[in-house]
């Protein structure tokens, strides 16, 4: 149990430390609104990590053979929905800049999870890494524990990224800061977009 729990827990913050453009997403989020939304948006990217080692476990090569063939696609629709969110929250910031939190909060926290739970879902490189790491390590023994790992420690990961969104948030409370943190937002989320399409 220890072994394939500690496996998943590396597994886990492999994943989730290098922060992407949904860590930004996460962070911007939770600047912007509050960290009872910020949170939610990070559990819905601890679940999509969640889900992508469940099925590396119960699937393994399998799974990483039928995903590799649309892995292209998935990524520039990924990079399109990114590019666009990144282009509505700049446009919300500009257009409005006294009322850019209102704007951009999503209407409830259940709403920021779905949202970010079906965007890092558009990520498949994540199950062919879990698939790897499963296969590189003997196959599926101790399966749930290795995805209860990886969730809890991805989990952790995004909660702390949204902590430090939350603490941003506070202490950017003007219209200007919040007009600041929206467009740095866009810019980084717009780059880290375009670096999908050239990975």
């Amino acid at each position: 149990m220890s072994g394939a729990f500690l496996a998943g827990v590396v597994a886990g913050y492999g994943i989730a430390v290098p922060v992407g453009a949904i860590g930004v997403l996460i962070a911007g989020l939770s600047a912007r609104t509050s960290l009872r939304i910020g949170a939610a948006a990070g559990m819905g990217a601890a679940t999509a990590d969640g889900i992508y080692a469940l099925v590396a476990v119960a699937g393994g090569a399998a799974v990483a053979g039928i995903i590799a063939p649309v892995e292209t696609p998935l990524r520039w629709f990924g990079a399109a929905v990114l590019l666009a969110l990144a282009g509505w929250t700049a446009w919300g910031a500009v257009r409005r800049p006294g009322v850019t939190e209102r704007a951009e909060r999503p209407a409830t926290a259940l709403r920021a999870y779905a949202g970010i739970l079906a965007l890092t879902l558009l990520n498949p490189a994540t199950v062919i890494y879990f698939a790897a790491l499963v296969l590189a390590s003997g196959g599926a023994g101790g399966g749930v524990w290795f995805v209860t790992g990886a969730f809890l420690a991805s989990a952790s990961w995004q909660l702390l990224i949204a902590g430090g969104g939350s603490l941003i948030g506070r202490t950017l409370t003007s219209d200007r800061g919040r007009l600041i943190t929206a467009l740095v937002s866009s810019l980084v989320i717009a780059v880290l977009a375009l670096r999908l399409l050239t990975t």
